[in-house]
């Protein structure tokens, strides 16, 4: 029987991006500083992934400290009330001939959950210097923040608006592996109703 992997962000080599349209001309790009996922496999076998992701809205950054606060304000994120961004996975789709999956799952951002398709690039397993085992990723999607609820903007002189609806997300991941002692002792804490405690 194939044993469960448990695979954890390694928050070092990861980055979780994102950018959308300022003034109709340019882009203003931004990250969260903070982010986790629980995440298991069958063996390496990712195409069998259950993915749960969190994000800490509050670790937002664009580089502006001013336009950061703004960001975690009610106008925006509203951080103080929604203080985590979810990813719960759901399907996995079959690999393409350039090694590209399709992801879905429910994503929930302000109290509201939809469902949202990521495209994800395998980038393989390894070994590092010290023993460690490492799998990458290269993530990206596309949305409309005013289905989740962001809706803010200002009209221009000219007409247009000051920031775009359409958000591109793109994150590179690198994962590690769980030693086999560490997942033991995480098994033996499961809940009463037998399911693992995500965080």
């Amino acid at each position: 029987m194939t044993k469960e992997t448990k695979w954890s962000i390694d928050q070092k080599h990861s980055e979780i991006g994102f950018k959308v349209r300022h003034l109709m001309i340019s882009n203003v790009k931004g990250s969260f500083g903070s982010f986790d996922a629980s995440i298991y496999t069958t063996g390496n076998d990712f195409s069998t992934a259950n993915i749960d992701l969190w994000i800490d809205t509050s670790s937002v950054t664009t580089g502006d400290a001013q336009r950061d606060e703004h960001l975690k304000g009610a106008e925006f994120f509203d951080a103080a009330k929604y203080p985590e961004i979810t990813f719960i996975s759901s399907t996995i789709g079959k690999p393409d001939s350039e090694g590209n999956h399709e992801l879905w799952g429910e994503l929930t951002m302000k109290g509201e959950t939809r469902n949202l398709k990521l495209d994800v690039q395998f980038g393989g397993i390894t070994t590092d210097p010290w023993g460690n085992h490492k799998a990458g990723f290269s993530v990206s999607t596309k949305i409309l923040r005013s289905e989740w609820g962001l809706t803010w903007n200002t009209v221009l002189e000219t007409g247009g608006l000051m920031v775009g609806d359409e958000v591109t997300i793109t994150c590179d991941i690198e994962l590690l592996k769980a030693s086999a002692n560490k997942l033991i002792m995480e098994l033996e804490t499961k809940s009463s109703d037998g399911v693992l405690k995500a965080h």
